[in-house]
């Protein structure tokens, strides 16, 4: 399956706006928003207030009035007093917007991605399925952060220009120039000088600063790569180092490293580039509305008082209209990580549509008291694995052993059987009402306490006498007073101790049926025999469907039955999207 890339920004923004519209912290959101409108309309006027007292001030400069200059300080004070203390309301709703944005857009992702099956299907569906963890984490909070900010931005530089285009418009209304000894009146002149300055600006900023969306997209895809490098080795060092393989995990690091530092400059000399535009056009900022309303002033038709007043209002106009030009490099980069959760966003929704398709395994809980598998193949990118009979069935406290070669497809018929894998044919019928286990190969431990593994993933605790017994029954007496210690128990026990305690979890929760992928195959003769008496002991009504490499001795695992692997049936595609007969 290819990424599902919304097409457009509208259609990004779109999913975004329903992630957050979805979530439980919109009315927080929402209020925020207003807030801060609240607080950005009243600094609006406050610096309108601000723009007329610029008129009086230098003008008491002009004409030596050390009365009217106090006078105008004092007025300033009052102004920007209650500039300042909106200036730190609107700095703390801006925090709050960040970490709402981010709540809202971070529940959304993990809760879509985290939905039964879909999070597994993602990880067979090509590159949108590697490194999850950094769209969740990174990307989410990377967009939230731009988003706030640029929205933010934007609406205080929207109202700002609401509010200085009357006033600009008012003071340059009467601007009269006398060219060649006639007159020209251009009524609005500083506004429309100011329009026609920052959109020059802004299309050169656009120009300059568009390639950088493409460049960001390309440096968050390196970084997650490295990130995953990264953390494949600090998980896997025992085994590396065992190897030693350090040589060949340092040349394979410094690989990924060099790709995100050559993203890294490719988006500095772009950057660089930008700079020329934004930095020159700010710099040029300094002097232009001078320069712009000089003639006036030169004519005698303007004082100087005047003059300033002009060229503060040109600034706050200017400074609206350049809010695009100021945030080329941030628009570009929230762009780029928009297309990333977007498209992670959507790929993940559509794993139910991909995998709620036709000619796929159908799962049905109609049987009372059994699992049946019924004319069930399943379908892989090699070929097609093929139980030997036309049905296989196991019953309420029955066994039955499935064993296949090596490369057979046993682990795809295992998740075929949990639902996790729906390519192939045929029908897997699950008992109605029962509770089924599914033990794979290598369990997953989760971090907590010991009792918590044990109950995972029910919240009910578990009791401390039915834990010690299951515990003891398996082999792990050792550890049985440590039911309250919180520890990383994956990597505090051995694989085969893992596997135990995934037994272990079985014995206390019982299960009405147990399905299990090699992991008995995995334990020692003397594990697997205790294992198995713990079994009878304490579920003897337990049904126990075994997968493994080879047929048993012990007849306690029931009736055999075969697993071959048929590299000229049914295959799927690359990426398991669509399935075609070789």
């Amino acid at each position: 399956m290819d990424a599902v890339a919304p097409q457009g920004l509208r259609a990004q923004f779109a999913t975004m706006w329903t992630a957050l519209w979805a979530s439980p912290v919109r009315r927080g959101i929402l209020m925020l928003y207003f807030g801060i409108t609240a607080v950005i309309l009243a600094t609006a006027f406050g610096q309108v207030l601000l723009n007329r007292w610029n008129q009086p001030f230098y003008d008491s400069l002009e004409k030596r009035d050390l009365t009217a200059f106090l006078d105008q300080l004092l007025v300033f004070g009052y102004i920007a007093g209650s500039l300042l203390v909106l200036n730190v309301a609107q700095a703390w709703l801006n925090q709050m917007l960040h970490i709402k944005l981010r709540e809202g857009l971070a529940r959304d992702l993990i809760g879509e991605w985290m939905k039964p099956r879909r999070a597994f299907r993602l990880g067979y569906a090509g590159d949108i399925g590697v490194n999850p963890d950094q769209r969740l984490h990174e990307d989410a909070r990377h967009l939230a952060d731009l988003t706030a900010d640029l929205s933010i931005g934007l609406m205080q530089a929207t109202i700002l220009l609401a509010s200085f285009v009357g006033v600009l418009w008012s003071i340059s209304s009467n601007f009269t120039f006398v060219v060649g000894g006639r007159s020209l009146d251009i009524p609005g002149y500083m506004v429309w000088a100011a329009f026609l300055y920052a959109g020059l600006g802004s299309g050169l900023s656009w120009l300059a600063g568009r390639p950088l969306i493409r460049l960001n997209e390309a440096r968050y895809a390196r970084e997650a790569e490295l990130r995953f490098s990264l953390m494949r080795v600090n998980e896997r060092v025992d085994a590396i180092s065992l190897a030693g393989g350090e040589a060949d995990e340092k040349a394979r690091l410094e690989r990924d490293l060099q790709t995100v530092l050559a993203a890294a400059r490719r988006i500095m000399s772009a950057a660089v580039r930008l700079t020329w535009v934004t930095a020159g056009y700010g710099w040029i900022t300094v002097v232009a509305p001078i320069v712009i309303a000089s003639p006036v002033y030169f004519s005698g038709s303007l004082s100087f008082g005047g003059l300033m007043m002009a060229a503060a209002a040109f600034n706050q106009v200017n400074g609206a209209l350049r809010w695009f030009i100021d945030n080329i490099g941030g628009i570009a980069d929230w762009r780029a990580t928009l297309l990333r959760i977007a498209t992670f966003r959507t790929s993940v929704v559509a794993m139910d549509a991909l995998h709620g398709s036709k000619e796929r395994i159908a799962v049905v809980s109609d049987e009372p008291d059994r699992l049946t598998l019924d004319n069930l193949y399943v379908a892989s990118p090699d070929g097609c694995a093929r139980l030997s009979v036309p049905q296989a069935h196991v019953e309420a406290g029955g066994r039955l052993h499935i064993v296949g070669e090596p490369g057979a497809g046993k682990t795809l018929l295992f998740h075929a059987i949990a639902g996790l894998w729906p390519w192939g044919g045929g029908t897997i019928r699950l008992p109605k009402d029962k509770t089924v286990a599914f033990l794979p190969g290598q369990p997953f431990i989760p971090r907590g306490t010991l009792a918590g593994v044990l109950a995972y993933p029910l919240s009910t605790p578990v009791a401390e006498a039915e834990a010690v017994h299951a515990l003891e029954r398996v082999g792990l007496t050792r550890i049985k007073g440590r039911l309250d210690e919180g520890e990383r128990w994956d990597r505090e026990l051995s694989d085969d101790d893992q596997r135990l305690l995934a037994f272990a979890r079985v014995l206390v929760q019982k299960p009405d049926f147990i399905v299990v992928d090699e992991a008995l195959d995995a334990l020692g003769e003397t594990a697997r025999e205790r294992v198995l008496d713990a079994l009878e002991e304490v579920l003897p009504g337990t049904a126990l469907l075994t997968i493994g490499t080879v047929a048993p001795r012990d007849t306690r695992l029931g009736p055999v039955v075969g697993l071959r692997f048929d590299r000229n049936g049914k295959a799927l595609g690359k990426n398991g999207e669509k399935a075609a007969t070789a």
